[in-house]
């Protein structure tokens, strides 16, 4: 019995790879309770929502690490676990601690952030956490969140990279490319776009290497010396 990661991009999946993981990538999320469901059936020592995240907070620059200390979505909101999120603090050097929000398709425009941070105090958004921590308090399992954020609160996301991402996870290029030249102003941020995605998986990776094949869960230490 294992640890169950939820990402939403086939890269995220890519990195959180490892023994003792199950990973599910929810891509459109459209699949992703049901999956969590039937995941849960068969044991789990706990949850956690990997990757990364749109940042709400004014000040959170690409790469900068959230470790969740609770998840909204709508008017419900579920604590993550105190001693595991404990656990990722304390070995990500720098990362902040503070609430997430999940909500079912991507923010991209400035203002928008601003109203979502101003309303519910969350520091950044992502499209799996809240549909995690809902299966987790149904389930009495324990739950964390690591969100790198890639998208800062100041910056729009193109609409050709939020219209190319495929259900799977997965970037579709040649798509991205025929919009772009549809709107070739929007180079300019597409460009930017790939600077920010490029440090947040930077982080995201040594995060993910920094927490080991337990992913910082306390009770899942054992495994660490198995692998070792």
């Amino acid at each position: 019995m294992g640890m169950i990661v939820v990402v939403g991009l086939a890269f995220e999946a890519r990195i959180v790879a490892g023994p003792g993981m199950r990973i599910i990538c929810s891509g459109d999320g459209r699949h992703l309770e049901a999956s969590l469901a039937q995941a849960i059936k068969q044991g789990a020592r706990g949850l956690i929502s990997f990757g990364v995240a749109g940042g709400l907070a004014p000040g959170l620059k690409p790469g900068a690490c959230i470790i969740g200390s609770a998840i909204i979505c709508d008017k419900s909101r579920v604590a993550t676990d105190m001693q595991w999120s404990d656990s990722l603090l304390s070995t990500i050097p720098g990362a902040v601690h503070g609430t997430l929000l999940g909500v079912p398709k991507p923010i991209a425009c400035p203002q928008s952030k601003r109203d979502l941070h101003l309303r519910t105090g969350a520091l950044a958004v992502d499209m799996e956490s809240h549909v995690v921590a809902h299966a987790a308090a149904t389930h009495g399992v324990p739950v964390a969140a690591v969100r790198v954020v890639t998208d800062p609160a100041e910056r729009a996301l193109p609409r050709a990279a939020v219209a190319a991402m495929r259900p799977d996870g997965t970037t579709d290029i040649a798509r991205m490319m025929r919009l772009l030249m549809q709107r070739p102003r929007e180079l300019p941020s597409l460009l930017r776009t790939a600077l920010d995605a490029r440090a947040a998986r930077a982080a995201l990776l040594r995060g993910r290497q920094l927490l080991g094949p337990s992913l910082g869960l306390p009770n899942l230490r054992e495994l660490e010396l198995d692998v070792a």
